[in-house]
């Protein structure tokens, strides 16, 4: 893995999961209680024996940035290891990057100078464990220019993803970027084959494919618009199948793009076998830890009509979360929560430091980072007062809050 240098992409607004990513890029959104979404990213990268990484941030990265400085700086540099990060620095170009590849294009000066054989270009805001050698090793085994992860994925969903066409040798002949109706895969009517946004190039041949491209005024500078179908014709694309490392029992692979998605993505982690194992020693997932103490469950009174205990069932819950004679159920605690006596947390999604006032009732949200919700407050139970307040419902009756969002009308 000497070779190769790994460029994650982690400048995405975000626009679909707003507004969580009112104040952060998508990457730096927490994820599962611990952790952020990019973290899944690295820790791929760390557990394939990948220790030179370049992050390429643009929108919103200082919360991202300080992330990375504070949980992924353990590399040795006197090794030639690092996870550093690239903010867009107009060398070549005055404008913000305008797509995948003039993002990559645009940082070429300080791709080149680390002599990398091969360039694996990952995106930050995918959760999903792989190990990107086999990946790798594929790659050059075939002698293909250019390699693609590859998923089948629904037929709805196949016009959220660039959809391909393989032979029986796994050559793409033919790559539509979004297809308003994709074509469905040979032997499922049911599935199309959709890149993942992973991407394995010959260092020397991508620069020339960047460079040729940047001279094109009509392009998109996009690898799946772009760059990839230009190529099929001329040269050995190959597609590879994505190999789970998670112990599932089916292939994981998850954009978090949408409130929606996000939402059912945390919310499975909190089943008795989820389909994402956290667990797993043998592919750990690293991030940032916090020096908080351990969660506290305090107060057991159960006399009377109206019980005070400190209870989580089927939830969890991370360091420093006191959950002070509220309940808890099917949800996900970031860390340092407190929920107040009396209080309900249902099916919902807290980020670090919200406080649960007494008595407040919460059901089926997301709340923010340092959100107060005051005493007697609920959320979720009534969609137009949620709006009246300025909360963010989504089609399927999510309450959405942003950080350090107020309840200017909300009982005190």
């Amino acid at each position: 893995m000497r070779g190769v240098l790994a460029l994650i992409l982690a400048g995405g607004k975000g626009v679909r999961l707003e507004p969580l990513t009112r104040d952060r890029a998508k990457p730096a959104v927490p994820f599962g209680g611990n952790y952020r979404i990019i973290d899944f990213t690295l820790s791929n990268c760390i557990n394939s024996g990948l220790r030179r990484m370049l992050v390429l941030t643009q929108y919103k990265a200082a919360s991202l940035d300080r992330h990375i400085n504070l949980g992924w700086r353990f590399l040795c540099r006197e090794l030639d290891e690092f996870v550093d990060v690239l903010p867009p620095q107009q060398r070549i170009d005055e404008n913000w990057y305008q797509g995948t590849a003039d993002a990559v294009y645009q940082n070429i000066y300080s791709i080149e100078r680390h002599n990398a054989e091969y360039i694996l270009i990952l995106s930050g805001d995918h959760i999903y464990k792989m190990d990107y050698a086999e990946l790798i090793q594929d790659h050059v085994d075939s002698g293909a220019v250019a390699t693609i992860g590859c998923i089948p994925v629904e037929l709805a969903e196949g016009t959220q993803f660039g959809i391909m066409h393989i032979d029986a040798e796994q050559r793409v002949v033919d790559f539509k970027e979004k297809p308003a109706q994709p074509d469905p895969m040979p032997d499922d009517p049911t599935r199309c084959l959709a890149s993942m946004g992973i991407y394995v190039f010959n260092a020397h041949f991508l620069f020339d494919q960047l460079c040729h491209d940047a001279t094109v005024p009509t392009s998109s500078h996009d690898f799946g618009k772009n760059i990839i179908p230009s190529i099929l014709g001329t040269h050995h694309v190959r597609a590879y199948p994505f190999r789970d490392k998670n112990t599932g029992s089916a292939l994981y692979w998850r954009d978090v793009g949408t409130l929606e998605a996000f939402y059912e993505a945390n919310m499975d982690l909190i089943s008795v076998d989820p389909q994402l194992n956290l667990y797993d020693r043998s592919w750990e997932v690293r991030t940032y830890q916090a020096p908080n103490p351990p969660p506290k469950f305090v107060f057991a009174q159960s006399e009377g009509t109206n019980p005070r205990a400190g209870m989580a069932l089927d939830s969890i819950i991370s360091a420093g979360c006191i959950i002070s004679g509220g309940k808890v159920e099917r949800s996900v605690l970031s860390p340092n929560v407190r929920v107040n006596s009396w209080a309900s947390v249902q099916d919902s999604i807290l980020f670090e430091g919200v406080d649960i006032g007494r008595h407040a009732r919460v059901r089926r949200a997301i709340i923010d980072k340092g959100v107060h919700v005051p005493e007697h407050a609920e959320v979720g139970y009534n969609h137009d007062v949620d709006r009246a307040r300025g909360f963010t419902v989504t089609e399927n009756g999510i309450v959405v809050i942003g950080k350090l969002d107020g309840f200017p009308d909300a009982p005190r």
